[in-house]
C-alpha cells in the first residue's frame, strides 16, 4: 500500500468517530444477534463479546486517542555521516500487511484497525464466528470512513474463513503478509505458528502469578489479589496463581482471612498440598499441569513457598510470561524479583490488571505481546512500525 499523508489518515479517523456515533444503535443491535446465538457457558468469551453504549464510547475514545498521537511513520531513529561521507539515516517504516486473528472481542476490530491504518499498514481482520454480525457492521463503518476520504476499502478488510481455509491461507497467502498477530489461547497460537510462513508476533495467554513476601503489608496484599482476580476475569491480565511465603507472621490465620475474602467474591480456591492442610475446604490440585493453565474464570490457585528464589523459579517455570507481581515493603527484594522474572510486565505492590495499553499510557493497543522480538508488552501505535535505512551518497564505492 502507498504511503499516505498524515492529514489523510487523520481525516479517515475523524470520519470514523462520527460514523461510530451515528451507527451506535445499529452496532448494538448487530451485537445482540451475536449475543443471542452465543453459548453462555463460556463466561469469559461472552463478556468479551458484549457491545453496549459504554463499549461504543470506548471504541470512539480509542480512535480519538490514536488521532491525537503523532504519525509513527518516517520518524528519524538515527542519523550518521561516516568517514566516507555517506549519510546513513535510520527511520521508521510500515510493516506492510498485518493479519490479526482474534476471538470474540468486536472492539479489537476497531483498535487493531485504527492502529494499523495510522501506522500506514493494511490490516486483515480474522475475527471469531461468534462475533460475525458485530464485526460486519464495524467493517462497514471502516469502509465508509475510507471511501468518504477517497481511499480503497482494501486498507481494512474482514476475512471470512473457516478453520481449514485459515490454515490454507496461512500456508499459501493469496497476497504478501508481513506480520501475523494471533490474539487468543494456546491452541490458536500453536495453530498459527504451525502454519504461518511469515513473522508471527504472539499475544500470549495470561496465567499471571503474584508472590506475597514475608515482608508484605497483608492488607495491601489482599486488596491487590482480590482486584487482580475479580475485576475482569476475561482479561489476559487477570490473576491466576498466588504464591505465599510460609514465614509470614500469623501465616495460617492470614491464609484463612484471604480465603474468606475471596469467597465473598465467589472465587473458587484451589490449593497445593501445603495450603490445603490450612484451607481444608479448598480443592486440592492433583496434577502439576494446572500451574500452567490460564483460568479465565473466578478461580484462583494458592501455593506455599519458602523463599523469594523458590517463587521466582516457579513463576519462570509455569507462567505465561505476561504479568507477575510481588507484594513486599522491601524495595531491594522487589527489584530483585522484578529483575529476575521473565515476563512482559512486572509489578511491585500493584494489580496485574494494569497491563493494558490505555492504563500504561500507550493508548489503544493491538495486543499484549509476550514475544521478545520486536516488542514486548502492549503493542500501541509506535510499535506497529519497523525500520528502514536511507543511505545518501555521492558516487562512493566500497574498496
Amino acid at each position: 500500500m502507498k504511503l499516505l499523508n498524515t492529514d489523510i489518515k487523520n481525516n479517515v479517523l475523524k470520519s470514523m468517530i462520527q460514523i461510530l456515533d451515528h451507527e451506535r444503535e445499529h452496532i448494538i443491535a448487530a451485537n445482540k444477534k451475536d449475543l443471542d446465538a452465543f453459548n453462555k457457558d463460556d463466561q469469559a468469551l461472552f463478556d468479551r463479546l458484549i457491545v453496549n453504549n459504554k463499549k461504543v464510547n470506548d471504541m470512539i475514545e480509542a480512535v480519538k486517542a490514536v488521532l491525537s498521537q503523532d504519525d509513527p511513520v518516517g520518524q528519524e531513529l538515527s542519523n550518521l555521516t561516516l568517514k566516507n561521507q555517506l549519510n546513513v539515516v535510520n527511520t521508521t517504516a510500515p510493516f506492510g500487511t498485518i493479519l490479526i486473528i482474534y476471538e470474540s472481542r468486536p472492539d479489537v476490530t476497531i483498535e487493531a484497525a485504527v492502529l494499523a491504518f495510522k501506522a500506514n499498514n493494511k490490516i486483515l481482520l480474522k475475527g471469531g464466528k461468534e462475533a460475525l454480525n458485530s464485526n460486519l457492521i464495524l467493517e462497514k463503518c471502516w469502509h465508509q470512513a475510507l471511501e468518504d476520504n477517497g481511499l480503497s476499502k482494501d486498507w481494512i478488510k474482514l476475512l471470512h474463513l473457516k478453520r481449514e481455509e485459515t490454515q490454507a491461507f496461512l500456508k499459501n497467502p493469496p497476497e504478501p503478509l508481513d506480520l501475523i498477530v494471533p490474539r487468543g489461547g494456546e491452541r490458536l497460537i500453536n495453530f498459527v505458528k504451525t502454519h504461518a510462513t511469515c513473522a508471527v508476533l504472539v499475544s500470549g495467554r495470561g496465567n499471571n502469578f503474584l508472590y506475597v513476601s514475608e515482608q508484605a503489608d497483608w492488607s495491601k496484599a489482599v486488596n491487590v489479589i482480590v482486584n487482580a482476580k475479580t475485576d475482569k476475569i476475561s482479561g489476559c491480565n487477570a490473576l491466576d496463581k498466588v504464591l505465599i511465603n510460609k514465614n509470614i507472621p500469623e501465616y495460617q490465620l492470614k491464609l484463612k482471612m484471604l480465603q474468606q475474602k475471596l469467597e465473598q467474591h465467589d472465587v473458587t480456591i484451589l490449593s497445593d498440598n501445603s495450603v490445603c492442610k490450612v484451607l481444608d475446604s479448598s480443592k486440592k490440585i492433583t496434577e502439576d499441569a494446572i500451574w500452567k493453565e490460564e483460568f479465565l474464570a473466578l478461580k484462583l490457585l494458592i501455593g506455599e513457598v519458602s523463599t523469594l528464589e523458590e517463587a521466582i523459579d516457579m513463576i519462570n517455570t509455569h507462567s505465561g510470561k505476561h504479568s507477575a507481581a510481588i507484594i513486599t515493603e522491601n524495595t531491594t527484594e522487589a527489584l530483585h524479583f522484578m529483575n529476575h522474572i521473565d515476563s512482559a510486565a512486572v509489578y511491585h505492590n500493584a494489580s496485574t490488571r494494569f497491563t493494558d495499553g490505555g492504563q500504561m499510557g500507550v493508548g489503544a493497543e493491538l495486543a499484549i505481546s509476550t514475544d521478545k522480538l520486536h516488542h514486548r508488552g502492549p503493542l500501541g501505535l509506535k510499535q506497529l512500525v519497523t525500520n528502514k535505512y536511507y543511505v545518501f551518497g555521492d558516487g562512493q564505492v566500497r574498496v
